[in-house]
């Protein structure tokens, strides 16, 4: 089983200049087919992680979305904020 917050810190840190700064967690939801995760990255690299017009964290929800599907068949939701 494929542990999705392991898959979205490391896409993640591979983006980040400061990638000790990256904090990447799960939350209880009270939905049973629902993972919540909650990312953390420095300021200066929140740019980053959202990409020009939201592209990149697109992306990064797109890949960690596939590989619930395929190994969990939950749905995700991914926050990103910054310190």
């Amino acid at each position: 089983m494929m542990d999705l917050v392991l898959l979205t810190k490391t896409i993640v840190e591979f983006l980040c200049q400061e990638q000790e700064a990256v904090s990447v967690k799960e939350y209880e939801t009270t939905e049973e087919d629902f993972v919540h995760i909650e990312v953390l990255v420095a300021e200066s690299d929140l740019g980053r992680i959202i990409g020009k017009n939201g592209k990149t964290i697109h992306s990064i929800r797109n890949i960690v979305q596939a590989s619930s599907t395929l190994n969990l068949g939950k749905k995700v939701k991914i926050d990103i904020d910054a310190y």
